[in-house]
């Protein structure tokens, strides 16, 4: 079996996203925990960027558009918090691209409305992915 990527830095991420959870709960907005998690990620010594405006391109062209993730840790991990009620594929497939888009190996979904403890998933970009979505693709073209 493949070594996990970023484990240790993972790990991190993941352990301040808990105390967030353990210290709030699950009953705020997003944004609440967006702040929290800044406030987590210094004192637990996590390098992370809030909400970082990453630049598209289009066939070489520089979009006007941005991807705003919620938080880059590690210049590593790309991390998207949600507040709902159940993870869906839609939330898989936005991070997904977030991945694309940056080109980082690695993504964390984290869900804080789940009860009765949080919910989480880790996303590894690899062409494993790139194939699964091609592969969809072709399905619905036949």
């Amino acid at each position: 079996m493949a070594e996990l990527i970023l484990k240790d830095e993972c790990y991190r991420v993941v352990g301040a996203c808990f105390e967030v959870y353990k210290e709030k709960g699950n009953g705020f907005h997003e944004a609440v925990y967006q702040e929290c998690l800044e406030i987590e990620f210094e004192l637990s010594a996590v390098p992370s960027v809030a909400q970082l405006p990453l630049s598209l391109e289009y066939k070489g062209k520089l979009l006007s558009q941005k991807y705003i993730p919620d938080f880059l840790c590690f210049d590593q991990i790309v991390l998207e918090i949600k507040a709902v009620k159940a993870l869906f594929d839609d939330h898989r497939a936005q991070l997904i691209n977030y991945l694309r888009a940056t080109g980082k190996p690695l993504g964390l979904l984290v869900n804080f409305a789940s009860f009765p403890k949080l919910e989480w998933e880790r996303i590894a970009y690899t062409t494993r992915i790139w194939f699964s979505r091609f592969f969809a693709y072709l399905a619905v073209r036949n």
